[in-house]
């Protein structure tokens, strides 16, 4: 074997420089502690979107995005095309399961610190590239043009429209125009297979670039453990002991996802009718159900503030905080406890649950 290997790699080595990737690979190592289980969550995250990526393709091969074809062309892929149902309820379950180990990931991201000096743009386009994974779920939740995706795209572009100073720009940048219509549909359409893959290609090649420069860090009560001789820096090599690992655990996500999309394949529903009422109980999918039933609870004044605006309002911040928070929780680049940083994080978390628990009842 490594007389057929050797002279494929030199052959490489001298076009490519592919050697230089080898020697990287060889000396490339991740920490070793009792957090390590978290970093195969960006892997398993990675792994999700080539799915979603794949599956999409296949897709795209049927579907016809119109107003009155968009349905039934999901409809033919489901019933007539050969693992036509498979391929689709794949594609959904994949895109909901890379929202979640995003969320996972982010969140054990914040915990451990790893943000802190000289990873803030590492976290930074992280923390961007949720955003587009929820963009993505948003835009691609409307394209069967089904009843339920209808209804709960007019809430969720409301929402958007509710966005201080732009919101009503936004709002009709979003639809088309005023309603939800087939401009909308197609608007959509376009930023799920082009504006958004362009946009996030471009920021995951920046993030896995910061990611392989940089390394992946300890957290700070390892890293004090270790300068204190409390306890041993401990290693293992990138390749092959944790890439192997880290398949592992695309395999668990893989036999998740087939599980979920073979046991509750994806309800198509019906054809959407803007002229029927909405159905009873609509709301927005999972990821932005936080937001949904907090604007809910707000009261209709806020001071001098319409409710819904002041809530909007208050989501940005969170927003813009959170997308900074390297640049103001810089103590802990200095190995230092950050209680108030930390308990943010458990607040976020613990608001987030709630709030999405209390909009299912």
């Amino acid at each position: 074997m490594k007389a057929i290997v050797r002279p494929i790699l030199n052959w490489l080595d001298e076009r490519f420089g592919a050697g230089s990737i080898e020697d990287f690979l060889r000396h490339k190592t991740v920490p070793l502690h009792r957090h390590t289980i978290w970093y195969y969550f960006g892997g398993m995250t990675l792994f999700l979107f080539i799915v979603q990526v794949l599956t999409g393709i296949l897709l795209l091969l049927y579907y016809r995005p119109t107003p009155e074809d968009a349905y039934e062309s999901v409809q033919f892929i489901v019933t007539q095309v050969r693992f036509g149902w498979l391929i689709r309820s794949i594609h959904s379950w994949s895109a909901n399961l890379m929202i979640f180990t995003a969320f996972v990931h982010m969140f054990s991201v914040y915990f451990l610190k790893a943000y802190r000096k000289p990873r803030e743009l590492t976290w930074i386009t992280g923390i961007l590239l949720l955003f587009l994974a929820m963009g993505f779920g948003f835009s691609g939740y409307l394209l069967p043009w089904n009843t339920l995706a209808f209804f709960a795209t007019k809430v969720g572009t409301e929402m958007a429209g509710a966005v201080p100073v732009v919101g009503k720009w936004m709002l009709i940048f979003l639809r088309g125009g005023e309603e939800v219509t087939g401009a909308t549909l197609t608007r959509f359409f376009g930023f799920h297979v082009a504006v958004l893959p362009g946009l996030v290609t471009t920021l995951l090649a920046a993030h896995l670039l910061l990611v392989q420069r940089l390394g992946m860090s300890m957290p700070p009560s390892v890293e004090q453990a270790v300068k204190e001789g409390r306890q041993k820096a401990r290693s293992m090599p990138f390749f092959p002991n944790f890439l192997l690992r880290d398949i592992i655990g695309w395999y668990a996500a893989l036999g998740v996802l087939g599980a979920l999309a073979a046991i509750f394949p994806w309800e198509l529903g019906a054809k959407a009718d803007p002229f029927v009422a909405a159905p009873a109980g609509i709301h927005p999918e999972w990821y932005f159900l936080f937001m949904f039933q907090a604007l809910k609870l707000i009261p209709g004044k806020v001071l001098f503030l319409e409710g819904e605006f002041a809530g909007i309002l208050a989501f940005s911040l969170a927003a813009a905080v959170w997308v900074i928070v390297p640049f103001l929780d810089y103590r802990a680049g200095f190995g230092r406890v950050t209680r108030f940083f930390t308990g943010l994080g458990i607040f976020a978390l613990v608001f987030m649950g709630v709030m999405s628990l209390l909009a299912l009842r």
